[in-house]
């Protein structure tokens, strides 16, 4: 994996950053929702790509995080550099690349699927 992109949108998620973010600046997931007046389960949520934050939770994400909204969005912009350590092999890379894509696939499935749920309650309620 190219150490330019590791944060991108194509090798990570909201969620990831969100993770890496939290995670060099010290905090644990239960010491950052009580910064951002949010539950536990909430951030686990954002961390686990979920649901998102409103935009005045994820000003307040970059701001303590000391990284900008585009970085938290998208991996462009002030955030962190890429780890550093050991290279990834490559089967390991391939690996957690699929991965990642997984997970994309799985939260627009997801998102998917609760229109479709809500457009059938819609067609149901006008039958």
């Amino acid at each position: 994996m190219n150490e330019e992109n590791w944060y991108s949108e194509e090798n990570a998620t909201f969620g990831d950053r969100l993770v890496a973010a939290r995670e060099a600046a010290g905090m644990s997931q239960k010491d950052l929702a009580r910064r951002l007046g949010v539950k536990d389960k909430t951030l686990k949520a954002w961390e686990n790509d979920a649901s998102e934050p409103r935009a005045n939770k994820l000003q307040m994400l970059a701001g303590v995080l000391n990284v900008s909204i585009m970085w938290l969005l998208s991996g462009q912009g002030d955030g962190l550099e890429a780890p550093g350590g050991p290279a990834i092999a490559p089967e390991a890379d391939k690996l957690l690349r699929e991965l990642r894509a997984l997970k994309v696939d799985m939260v627009q499935n997801a998102e998917r699927l609760a229109r479709l749920e809500k457009a059938l309650r819609g067609v149901m309620a006008d039958g």
